[in-house]
C-alpha cells in the first residue's frame, strides 16, 4: 500500500494507492459502515462484499438524481445509520457522486470515503470533494463540496471494466495533461489505451499522477474561486450536450475540449488544436459531434459558471497551460456553429 495524505482547507483525505478492497476493514469500523454501490458493480464483486452492509442504487447517469438520494437515505434510516456511521461509495462517478452527497446531507453530515472502480472515478470524479446530482438534463446542478476521509485504489477492480469505460476515463486524463502537464501529454501521445491495460505499473503511475494533480489544484482552491476553475476545461459545452444526446461523459467532454481548443485558436492564437484532436481520436474518444449549436448555447446559459450574460470559459495558451476567461455568447457562437457540423 502506498499512502499519501492531502490536506485541504476544510479537511484531509488519505489516498491509499496500490491497495486492495480487503484492506477496507482496517480503515473503517465494518459494523458502522454502509457501502453504496450499483447493481453492475455488485454483480461483479458480490463475494468481496460479504459481511458488509450494502445499499444498492441503479446504474447509469439517468439515475443520478434526488430520487436516488432520497431512496438511499430512507434505507440508511431503516438500517439505523447514525452520526458515527461511515458511508463508502464503491463504483464509478455516478455512485461516488450520490454517496458523497448523501453522506454530506444525512444527519447534517457523516464521514465517508470512496473505492473508485472506473478510470474516470479514480482520476477525477472521486477526487476533490464535489458531490451532487443532476436535475433533469442539467448536470450536477445540486450538490456540495465536502472532502472524503479516504480513497482506496484497488486496480484489480478495473478488470471487469468494459473497453468503452477505459476509453471514457482517458478524457479526464487528457484534460489534466492539456491544462497542467505538458510532459504527461507527450507521454500519452506515445501510448494507447491498450498499453495501459497491459502494463499494470504504467497504469498505476498514471492514475496516481492524475489523482494527485487534481488534488493539488483543489488544495490551492477548494471552493473554486481561482485555479480550480481550470479543471472545467471542456466541461461547459460537454455538460450542455452530455445528457441531451446521452453521450458518455468522456466523449461529451472530449467534444467540449476540441471546441475550447478551436476557440483558443481564434482568441489566443493557440497553435496545438489539431494535436489535441489527434490525441483524443488516438484514445478512441469523440472529437467532433453533430449537435444543435443553438440548443447547446441555450443550455450553457443555465450553466453554473454563467454570470449574467458572460460565460467563464477555460482556454489553452499552449499544451500544459490554461487560463480562465469571461466570454460573451456572441464570441463563442460562431466557433460553436462551425465545429458542431
Amino acid at each position: 500500500m502506498n499512502k499519501k495524505v492531502v490536506r485541504y482547507a476544510s479537511a484531509s483525505t488519505v489516498f491509499y494507492f496500490d491497495s486492495a478492497i480487503n484492506e477496507l476493514a482496517g480503515i473503517v469500523d465494518k459494523s458502522a459502515a454502509f457501502i453504496i454501490t450499483d447493481d453492475n458493480v455488485y454483480h461483479h464483486h458480490q463475494k468481496k462484499l460479504k459481511g458488509w452492509n450494502v445499499i444498492l442504487v441503479r446504474a447509469g447517469e439517468e439515475f443520478k438524481n434526488q430520487q436516488a438520494v432520497d431512496e438511499v437515505i430512507v434505507k440508511l434510516i431503516e438500517s439505523g445509520a447514525d452520526r458515527k456511521s461511515t458511508i463508502i461509495g464503491l463504483g464509478g462517478g455516478v455512485v461516488t457522486d450520490i454517496a458523497g452527497y448523501v453522506a454530506s446531507v444525512y444527519l447534517r453530515g457523516v464521514s465517508f470515503g470512496f473505492i473508485p472502480t472506473s478510470i474516470l472515478a479514480m482520476v477525477d470524479a472521486s477526487v476533490g470533494g464535489k458531490n451532487g446530482v443532476d436535475v433533469g438534463i442539467y448536470k450536477n446542478m445540486v450538490g456540495v463540496i465536502r472532502q472524503p476521509k479516504f480513497l482506496l485504489y484497488d486496480y484489480t477492480l478495473l478488470k471487469t471494466l468494459p473497453q468503452q469505460e477505459w476509453i471514457n476515463g482517458f478524457a479526464e486524463i487528457i484534460k489534466h495533461a492539456a491544462i497542467k502537464d505538458a510532459a504527461m501529454f507527450k507521454m500519452l501521445e506515445s501510448h494507447t489505451v491498450k498499453d495501459f491495460r497491459k502494463d499494470k505499473q504504467l497504469l498505476a503511475k498514471l492514475i496516481q499522477r492524475n489523482a494527485l494533480l487534481k488534488a493539488r489544484v483543489v488544495q490551492q482552491d477548494e471552493l473554486e474561486q481561482g485555479d480550480r476553475k481550470l479543471l472545467n476545461f471542456g466541461h461547459t459545452l460537454g455538460h450542455a450536450i452530455e445528457n441531451t444526446y446521452k453521450l458518455p461523459h468522456g466523449h461529451a467532454i472530449s467534444v467540449g475540449m476540441v471546441f475550447a481548443a478551436y476557440l483558443s485558436k481564434q482568441l489566443l492564437d493557440f497553435k496545438a488544436a489539431e494535436r489535441l484532436v489527434r490525441i483524443i481520436e488516438q484514445y478512441g474518444l469523440t472529437a467532433f459531434f453533430n449537435y444543435d449549436a443553438a440548443d447547446a448555447l441555450n443550455k450553457i446559459l443555465s450553466d453554473k459558471k454563467r454570470v449574467n450574460e458572460v460565460i467563464n470559459f477555460v482556454l489553452l495558451e499552449k499544451i500544459g497551460k490554461a487560463l480562465y476567461q469571461p466570454l460573451k455568447l456572441e464570441q463563442i457562437a460562431s466557433v460553436m456553429e462551425a465545429v458542431s457540423k
